[in-house]
């Protein structure tokens, strides 16, 4: 077997990243097990749905519709995981005008060992499309995919990761045109550790991409996400929009960058982190960045990193609130800016549900990690 070649956290753009167990996870051989009950998202008008069991495409569990499966021609750009994808998974190609009859949903199944996938996305001329990826199972899922948005396409593009363990890394290239708008929201609410990586190019004038997420760690887990939003002609708008729990020895790191070339003129660009610590063993990293050439822009970022408010807490402990529920209540409204950008209510409403899981329902790994420090001390 091929040594895989990774990052060491002596690259900055990866120093809060641990992918030591990724070669370990990659020496493992899927089992191929499918789950009985599929985490779909129901909603009034069905659309196309795929099943990937361990990166591999499920037909009989699968009615694709306007989706094909087969090679898609993403270039990785030279990132360490994305180049791993190679050119086999799915494509999504809309003509102009065109949008799919209903949700485009995803679901990938890892079971035990690591698989690679590619996606592109290609919407012409005012096409639209929602699409929901959803990642579940235990093992390694590495995602590259490809998006291309020509002119007034839109695309509203939702990722949920419920992954009980392992890891999961997705890799973003996306060229947004003239009028055109891209909305992209993670949530990070499983038990696996994760890595985030986006470059969203505004590549024609009034283009829009909104991008930003929830990410819930618990236990030891990382979650890592690392955003590049590039502005090259005028009268493009950009809003990143992260906020981070960390409870335990979590970590959650956000590095969030706007870039504005000197043509990109009337440039409006906002970036919001915050983070939330629920113990103080926890790590909140947050690194928003403006680079800017132009002079007649509004940019602005910020970052914030704080506790529960004891008052709030206190008000509701006192109306009769448990605890639990309480913290729960504070903390879905710390994250519920993030979520509702989420254009769809019933994937808004699913994602939310699957938040309100994580803050109520420790998974069985959190709590294990969490009575070994007990044990020893920790």
């Amino acid at each position: 077997m091929t040594a895989l070649l990774l990052p060491s956290n002596r690259d900055e753009a990866w120093r809060w990243s641990d992918v030591s167990a990724l070669p370990e996870i990659a020496a493992r051989q899927g089992l191929g097990t499918i789950p009985e009950a599929l985490p779909w998202i129901d909603c009034a008008l069905p659309g196309p749905r795929l099943l990937f069991v361990d990166g591999r495409f499920v037909a009989e569990r699968s009615d694709p519709g306007v989706v094909a499966v087969g090679p898609a021609g993403v270039d990785p750009g030279g990132h360490a995981l994305g180049r791993l994808a190679g050119r086999e998974g799915w494509r999504l190609r809309l003509g102009r005008d065109h949008a799919p009859q209903g949700l485009v949903q995803i679901v990938h199944v890892a079971s035990g060992g690591a698989d690679h996938l590619a996606a592109e996305i290609v919407l012409d001329e005012d096409a639209q499309a929602s699409v929901v990826e959803t990642f579940v199972g235990d093992g390694w899922a590495n995602r590259l995919s490809g998006i291309i948005l020509f002119r007034g396409a839109r695309l509203m593009l939702a990722r949920r990761v419920l992954a009980a363990a392992g890891f999961v890394s997705l890799t973003d290239r996306a060229t947004v045109g003239e009028g055109a708008s891209l909305v992209a929201t993670a949530l990070a609410g499983g038990g696996a550790d994760t890595r985030l990586d986006a470059t969203i190019r505004l590549a024609g004038e009034g283009a829009y991409a909104e991008a930003g997420g929830a990410l819930l760690a618990r236990a030891r887990q990382r979650h890592d996400a690392n955003l590049v939003v590039a502005h090259d002609l005028p009268s493009g708008m950009s809003r990143q929009v992260w906020r981070s729990v960390a409870s335990d020895r979590a970590a959650c790191s956000v590095a969030a960058r706007v870039e504005v070339a000197r043509a990109a003129q009337k440039t409006d660009a906002a970036q919001s982190l915050k983070g939330l610590l629920l113990d103080r063993g926890a790590t909140i990293n947050a690194k928003p960045e403006l680079e800017i050439f132009a002079d007649d822009v509004k940019c602005a970022h910020g970052a914030t990193v704080g506790e529960l408010d004891r008052d709030a807490l206190f008000y509701l402990r006192s109306r009769g609130v448990p605890e639990a529920e309480a913290k729960a209540l504070l903390t879905r409204a710390f994250v519920a800016d993030a979520l509702a950008r989420i254009g769809e209510e019933a994937v808004r409403e699913a994602f939310e549900a699957d938040a309100e899981d994580w803050f109520l329902n420790p998974s069985p790994l959190a709590r294990e990690g969490g009575a070994r420090r007990e044990a020893v001390g920790g």
